[in-house]
């Protein structure tokens, strides 16, 4: 059987989170449709909550811990990338932009890539196309049509079944799965010799 992997960032501040149930969604929605392809599927979910010391100390230093160079390598060598943030003031939020600014900015090039949000109303729904959408574009990320907002209320019951949030996750996943299905990023070999821009300050991001 075929085996890709799948990295999921979630950078949800609170325990639990509705930023990390959207992107367990996302992810089971994707793994579900790549098994109805024949496609086993490792998927390594990362709490950015986790490593937010690192990544400042990233920024600050330049150099990665041992910690997030474990979450680096997870995401930049993984075939497709679920990435999912809370809206703060009408954008993504710090932690997230951060994480992806401590990335070298070749890491994520032709990466699947599925963006979700989640905020407290659907008026932050458009941050997905002004904001990050065009984050990932500069990255040079192959980021599917369909992106995934879900506001509070969209957690409840009683909407219009063809709007409904589960309608968008499966259709986002089936957007996302054979693109990852297609991949061989993962299988790609790297040279051990090879200057791994993790390690320079701060990837594409240098502190002044």
């Amino acid at each position: 059987m075929t085996v890709r992997k799948l990295a999921v960032v979630s950078a949800g501040l609170s325990q639990p989170s509705s930023t990390r149930m959207l992107a367990d969604r996302l992810a089971d929605a994707t793994v579900a449709r790549l098994t109805e392809q024949g496609v086993e599927v490792e998927v390594t979910t990362v709490e950015l909550r986790d490593v937010a010391t690192d990544i400042m100390n990233n920024m600050l230093t330049g150099f990665a811990s041992p910690k997030l160079e474990a979450v680096i390598d997870a995401v930049t060598g993984a075939d497709g990338l679920i990435a999912v943030t809370p809206i703060f003031t009408t954008s993504y939020s710090g932690l997230f932009k951060s994480f992806f600014d401590v990335l070298d900015n070749r890491s994520l090039t032709d990466m699947p890539v599925l963006i979700g949000a989640t905020a407290g109303t659907a008026r932050h729904s458009l941050a997905l196309d002004y904001a990050l959408r065009p984050m990932f574009t500069y990255l040079h990320s192959v980021v599917v049509p369909t992106s995934v907002f879900a506001a509070s209320e969209d957690w409840g019951s009683g909407a219009d079944k063809i709007k409904t949030l589960p309608d968008r996750i499966d259709r986002a996943a089936g957007e996302l799965a054979p693109l990852v299905a297609a991949s061989d990023r993962s299988s790609a070999v790297r040279d051990p010799f090879g200057f791994d821009a993790s390690l320079s300050p701060v990837g594409g991001f240098q502190p002044s």
